[in-house]
């Protein structure tokens, strides 16, 4: 029943979109022949709307990837900067939140290690129709600029913040992950949670030791429950790993590890002198900069997919 949903949230929207372009043609025809020049708005403002819905429509045309309809896990990580780094991280981690709440997809937070002045790291789990899809191109360097909130100078300060997007692997993708392979350890929670946190192991971090990587889970009170999804992020994790080798596209991999610093940015935010958002690799670029750091970033998200699939740099 979820897939039949699925498809036919893809599907149906086209359908509806001939049949308003069809009555917008007839209405035009009706109006030549009447030579009626009053109906002109109501063409140019029906015109308008099919265009928009057409593009909104379209990108999803450009998400043909084996997992693109899956959810994602997002990891943000704080680079240099220190405490500005870490208030960015969490600027960042909330910006893509509420991207997710305006969508209504559902968010979980996986887990989070606090930091004086923000994060320093924060993973969760967003499920909704094709958010790997959409948010697969936002893996990379994010370069914020700004007066220092934490300088008494109000000097301007650049800080940056690696973000990195893995897809939910469900059970009809083959994972192969050998017991011998993975090193378990178990360790209390931090945060907030009460005495149960303190008192007990359930906490749970997994290293996969062929590869090196490394999840961890430690939001739910049971040791069992994190123990599943800290499974769940491994067996995304090493699907892209798996994926990216086979396409000797190496360089790719774990991009939270790169030097998360100067030149290695894909987007930067400049608070001042002046507004703006820039991607790097497509151009595109903003003033309304409180507009996307309140989650509207579908600019940047649908620029991004036109530009991988011209150019063939599908993720």
């Amino acid at each position: 029943m979820a897939e039949l949903k699925s498809l036919k949230n893809r599907y149906e929207p086209w359908v509806e979109l001939r049949k308003e372009i069809d009555d917008l043609e007839t209405l035009h025809e009706l109006a030549c022949e009447a030579g009626d020049e009053s109906e002109g708005g109501n063409l140019s403002g029906g015109l308008k709307d099919i265009s928009a819905r057409y593009e909104k429509q379209n990108v999803l045309e450009l998400m043909g990837g084996e997992v693109d309809r899956n959810g994602c896990f997002l990891t943000v990580h704080s680079g240099a900067g220190g405490t500005e780094a870490c208030d960015w991280s969490q600027m960042l981690y909330r910006m893509y939140l509420r991207w997710a709440e305006r969508r209504g997809f559902s968010v979980e937070e996986v887990d989070r290690l606090e930091a004086e002045g923000g994060v320093k790291s924060a993973t969760c789990k967003i499920e909704g129709d094709y958010a790997y899809g959409y948010l697969k191109g936002e893996s990379g360097v994010h370069r914020l600029v700004r007066i220092s909130p934490f300088d008494a100078n109000a000097r301007r300060h650049t800080s940056f913040a690696s973000v990195y997007i893995f897809p939910v692997i469900d059970d009809s993708i083959d994972v192969d992950i050998r017991p011998e392979d993975l090193r378990v350890d178990t360790y209390r929670s931090g945060g907030a949670g009460g005495q149960h946190v303190n008192k007990t192991d359930s906490a749970v971090r997994f290293t996969h030791i062929p590869t090196g990587i490394v999840v961890a889970c430690q939001n739910e009170r049971s040791q069992i429950k994190n123990r599943a999804i800290a499974m769940s992020m491994l067996r995304a994790r090493l699907y892209e790993y798996y994926r990216e080798e086979k396409e000797k596209e190496n360089e790719k991999f774990a991009q939270e590890k790169k030097d998360i610093s100067w030149g290695n940015q894909i987007r930067s935010y400049v608070f001042q002198p002046y507004t703006m958002v820039k991607d790097y690799r497509t151009k595109t670029e903003t003033g309304n900069i409180q507009a996307v750091m309140d989650g509207d970033i579908d600019l940047f998200v649908e620029q991004y997919l036109r530009f991988a699939w011209e150019t063939g740099h599908e993720r």
